[in-house]
């Protein structure tokens, strides 16, 4: 036999070897769990279930890994988790091309763009985390949605920051409005954070009606303030460029969005009819990423109109200014839902 057969021959025989070793690999795959049941929802304990939402539901309870892994299996959180999933490489690589193409050498001008970046892609890693693995523990579920409410404070400041530094009219900075717009905008943050974990913590299903207020008052607040100067610019000055637009519908698609999370249509309507697809929260995650979208396309295009004069409009103090507040604003949500959690435990060690 020539020495090229016998080196063949050679490489045959360690292939099947390494075949011989994938029962191991097979049995390592039948030790993951199988696809869960989803329960209708008498079945479920009643903080995680949904108004309208009659089936659809994960069992509580189970391994962090079984979520992790329903992902991939069908139940009613599915698509509130894919909607901010897939939104985040997107947000992510928009950035970087941004970045890549574009002259981002600045120095301190490009601070609150980054903050900017970094806020759209916490809120929506925060929340996706929040729907994926909430159903894992009572404590879980609270503690998951008290960092998804951290995560709306951080984006509310992050969009406030772009707005203001990249977006506004010298008209509105030297309003009243514009005076107080940094430390209201961070104020607001931090009280919209507050406000959600306190209603989650406070009230128990059925929720009664004042429940939203709590939720609704502060955010909307903050959104009016952290929205002006983007509202002043497109009632003042004609819409000839397309960040205009951007804008626009950047506006238009969150208003559709705090329509659906306010109301829950049309599951209200049709119960047990949207348990998998059409519920109320999953187009308010819709609308949330378009937004957010038309809003990172429009941030970027007046960024790079005005990147060259924004140290001279604003000053370097302002914006680091700015971007240690953005940080403290970070801390002061993430202890208030600390200690939000501190009483989720006492409750519950009680209730023991």
């Amino acid at each position: 036999m020539s020495s090229g057969a016998l080196g063949r021959l050679s490489t045959l025989t360690v292939s099947f070897k390494q075949l011989a070793g994938l029962p191991h690999l097979s049995h390592s795959f039948n030790k993951l769990p199988a696809p869960q049941a989803t329960l209708p929802a008498s079945e479920v304990p009643v903080l995680f279930r949904e108004p309208y939402i009659l089936t659809g539901y994960r069992p509580a309870g189970q391994p962090l890994r079984c979520y992790i892994l329903s992902l991939f299996q069908r139940h009613n959180e599915l698509l509130n988790v894919w909607m901010h999933l897939l939104a985040v490489p997107v947000v992510l690589l928009r950035f970087w091309f941004f970045a890549a193409s574009s002259d981002l050498r600045q120095g301190t001008s490009v601070l609150p763009l980054c903050l900017y970046a970094l806020s759209s892609l916490t809120y929506l890693s925060l929340s996706t985390a929040a729907h994926l693995l909430q159903s894992h523990s009572e404590l879980a579920h609270y503690s998951l949605f008290f960092l998804d409410y951290v995560g709306v404070a951080i984006y509310q400041y992050g969009c406030a920051l772009a707005h203001y530094f990249y977006c506004s009219e010298e008209a509105w900075r030297q309003s009243l409005v514009g005076t107080i717009f940094l430390p209201g905008a961070a104020f607001l943050g931090w009280l919209s954070c507050a406000s959600c974990c306190f209603a989650k913590l406070r009230y128990r299903r059925p929720y009664p009606f004042h429940r939203k207020l709590f939720q609704l008052v502060p955010t909307s607040l903050a959104y009016l303030l952290d929205i002006s100067p983007v509202a002043h610019r497109l009632v003042t000055r004609p819409w000839v460029e397309p960040e205009f637009v951007l804008h626009a519908l950047q506006v238009a698609f969150f208003m559709q969005a705090a329509f659906f999370f306010s109301c829950p249509v049309p599951e209200r309507l049709f119960p047990g009819c949207c348990d998998i697809v059409g519920q109320g929260h999953q187009i308010f995650h819709i609308f949330l990423v378009l937004c957010t979208m038309c809003q990172i396309e429009a941030v970027c295009k007046d960024f790079l109109k005005q990147q060259h004069l924004i140290l001279e409009v604003h000053g370097e103090s302002t914006i680091l200014l700015a971007g240690g507040s953005f940080f403290i604003l970070v801390l002061c949500s993430l202890l208030t839902a600390a200690v939000m959690r501190s009483s989720v435990q006492r409750q519950l060690q009680k209730k023991d």
